[in-house]
């Protein structure tokens, strides 16, 4: 399978060169073969992108000669200014192969058709109206290749012409209403998440999509909405309103059916944890790690939720003379669910479970972030993935190598402004 990207990317001038490959333990490489253009920019569709890449595809990133995809432009003050490569592009773009194209002008276009008919999947998230204008919409696309695999993102589904953000779209589906505490204003989650659960859903639906094929022979298009996978990720919250006519509230970290679950609490050093207990037996057994008695008002779950304030006033005091670490550690001993609140520096250095999804070259500089999250029984050590591509790196690679244009030709399309190398 392949994948084309189509970005728009600011000019290079930085040096992050592809590392040696190094064997570590990495996902099964099940879409060894495939090809992925992808036509997208931001985090969604790259992410999908990045995901298949991990698994084996080569995945091509298709970017416009006017600069770049903007997210290589997103950057913290601490970050070079110069650089193609921010810390933002690198969290779904690594492992990927970088071509500048105009899609504007018809050269450019062809070069793309092209690609595409070398490819198994295009993954695409123009803004409404802007994929049929380019003639990148999949009824253009399927003429040049019938098997093909048409998976865009939209913020809206293929009949509104209204371009998705993600933080409108949190807004909009209820999440930036819910999280916060009663008296804060509602607060926008600190991950594009509207993002990450469309890709999520993108992946699902290029897998089916792609086994459908196996089974008929022909391509399809499939299109996720971020207004569509934010709303269904609301599960519980859209069930208390759907099922009971009961309006979801702002209750901080607090879950709205169970106590005391998802919980903050202060430690003896002032570091903090969290707590999960979801039954009565956990209850009873953190009552007595505490050396609390478990109260007739708190006896039950019911019975906490509708007591939840007075609930966490008998065990604050509790909790907060122990050290954090001494109370983990007896509490999971004690099957109790809790967990410490880590800072993300913390994630990376305390919680080992996570290290195999970063990537780092031989030299040690950090390469990515997984986006396949799942573990194989009879996966086996894989080479370390490219760095994420500085503007346009493979313009004449892929020209060269995969359509076989020669030196003479690549520089003529230079020169017309129909690549940018």
């Amino acid at each position: 399978l392949q994948f084309l990207y189509f970005i728009d990317y600011f000019p290079d001038s930085m040096a992050l060169k592809r590392s040696a490959p190094v064997l570590v333990t990495a996902p099964l490489q099940i879409m060894k073969g495939m090809r992925v253009v992808e036509l997208a920019n931001v985090l969604a569709g790259p992410s999908a992108g990045q995901y298949f890449g991990e698994l084996g595809a080569e995945v091509i990133k298709i970017e416009s000669t006017m600069g770049g995809d903007v997210t290589r432009t997103w950057k913290l003050p601490s970050e070079d200014p110069s650089s193609s490569v921010s810390a933002y592009y690198t969290s779904v773009n690594m492992g990927k192969k970088c071509i500048s194209i105009n899609a504007k002008h018809e050269k450019g276009r062809n070069i793309i058709n092209q690609l595409v008919d070398k490819a198994d999947v295009v993954i695409t998230s123009y803004k409404p109206g802007d994929a049929k204008k380019l003639k990148m919409d999949y009824e253009s696309l399927k003429k040049v290749n019938p098997k093909v695999i048409y998976a865009s993102i939209t913020g809206y589904g293929d009949d509104t012409f209204r371009a998705g953000y993600d933080a409108v779209v949190q807004a909009e589906s209820g999440f930036q209403y819910l999280n916060g505490y009663p008296d804060s204003q509602p607060t926008k989650i600190p991950v594009a998440l509207m993002d990450v659960l469309s890709s999520h859903q993108l992946k699902q639906a290029i897998l089916l999509a792609l086994w459908n094929r196996d089974r008929t022979g022909s391509g399809s298009q499939v299109s996720v909405s971020l207004i569509e996978s934010a709303v269904s990720a609301l599960t519980n919250q859209a069930a208390s309103y759907l099922h009971c006519g009961v309006e979801p509230k702002r209750i901080g970290s607090d879950h709205p059916s169970i106590c005391p679950y998802g919980t903050v609490f202060d430690t003896k050093t002032g570091s903090q944890l969290v707590l999960a207990v979801g039954s009565n037996k956990q209850y009873s057994e953190l009552c007595r790690i505490l050396n609390v008695p478990v109260l007739d008002e708190h006896l039950t779950n019911p019975l906490r939720v509708r007591n939840r304030e007075s609930c966490k006033k008998h065990l604050a005091p509790a909790i907060k003379s122990f050290e954090r670490s001494d109370l983990l550690s007896k509490l999971q001993e004690a099957a109790v669910p809790a967990g410490a609140i880590n800072k993300i520096s913390e994630v990376f250095t305390t919680v080992p479970e996570v290290s195999d999804l970063v990537v780092r070259s031989p030299e040690g500089q950090f390469l990515g972030l997984r986006q396949s999250a799942a573990s194989f029984s009879d996966a086996k050590p894989a080479p370390v993935p490219n760095a994420a591509p500085t503007y346009s790196r493979d313009t004449r690679e892929v020209l060269s190598n995969l359509l076989g244009f020669g030196d003479r030709e690549i520089n003529n399309f230079i020169s017309d402004k129909v690549v940018a190398a």
